[in-house]
């Protein structure tokens, strides 16, 4: 076989086997009324990059011959959830808020999200504020900073739709004069 036929393929057997990601929606939710149970049993998926920063400014005075002295430390923390991490579904504080873990295991690392009507209603990255340039939100009882590009992050799923077609096959005999 010809090495562009054997590459076209594997390419095409490789995307037939990828999960085809769907924005996770307000209408898809309304028309399933999935409960918090089933939610559970949903692989959630996320459509950019998050970048959660938390700045640490801590300071200490002493008085050293008569001078007060200024001791400032920096310290920060930045955590990075990439594009297509995935992620679970743990709880819903209220309706259509979704408290999402990407974390392997602590189920105190969530990120909340819920529909933004600015991006036909998608499920995006909900912060306590959104500031002109960045917004505050919750990450392990802890206050971080995020972009406020991440607003524009938003749940994927992979929806595979099942089309059940039911075709009945009738053969007409066809009608002679008498």
């Amino acid at each position: 076989m010809n090495g562009k036929v054997i590459f076209a393929l594997l390419t095409l057997a490789f995307v037939s086997c990828s999960p085809q990601l769907t924005p996770f929606s307000q209408d898809m939710y309304d028309r399933y009324r999935w409960s918090d149970e089933e939610l559970k049993n949903i692989q959630f998926y996320l459509s950019d990059d998050i970048v959660l920063y938390r700045k640490d400014d801590s300071s200490e005075a002493s008085i050293v011959d008569g001078k007060i002295r200024i001791n400032k430390e920096n310290t920060g923390e930045k955590i990075v959830i990439k594009k297509g991490t995935p992620g679970v579904f743990l709880f819903s504080p209220k309706s259509n808020r979704f408290a999402i873990s990407f974390h392997e295991s602590d189920d105190s690392k969530y990120l909340m999200f819920g529909p933004n009507e600015a991006i036909n209603g998608r499920f995006a990255l909900l912060a306590k504020d959104w500031e002109k340039h960045k917004g505050t939100v919750t990450y392990q009882n802890q206050l971080y900073t995020v972009r406020a590009d991440d607003a524009l992050s938003v749940l994927m799923v992979d929806l595979q739709k099942a089309v059940n077609n039911s075709v009945k096959n009738k053969e007409e005999k066809g009608r002679r004069l008498d």
